[in-house]
């Protein structure tokens, strides 16, 4: 599914994922992902990264946007701040969508 954006749901999630795991996330993945617990904790982590990485989107564009209604700030920065938190927000809601309607599939299946 393509977004209003142009970027696929699962796209926007490898992403999230590369830039949320570091320069080091490559490397660390691998040995991290050896159990089964250690899987579940890193989802866990990686979502946390994302939503938190949201969250800060959002905080960020607050703050442009009070800084240019004092008079202090760069319209330019204010757009900007304001495209990236619009950005996080539609890929997380990408990312709840198909969760949600992964969950609804498996939840259909017959045992």
């Amino acid at each position: 599914m393509i977004s209003a954006t142009g970027v696929s749901a699962s796209a926007a999630a490898a992403r999230y994922g590369q830039v949320a795991s570091g320069p080091q996330g490559a490397a660390d993945a691998g040995a991290a992902n050896a159990g089964a617990a250690n899987a579940g904790a890193d989802f866990s982590a990686l979502l946390g990264r994302a939503v938190q990485g949201v969250v800060d989107a959002g905080h960020q564009a607050d703050a442009q946007a009070h800084q240019a209604v004092l008079g202090q700030g760069n319209l330019t920065d204010v757009v900007s701040a304001v495209s990236q938190a619009d950005l996080a927000l539609q890929t997380t809601t990408a990312i709840r969508d198909r969760v949600v309607q992964a969950y609804q599939d498996i939840m259909k299946m017959p045992i």
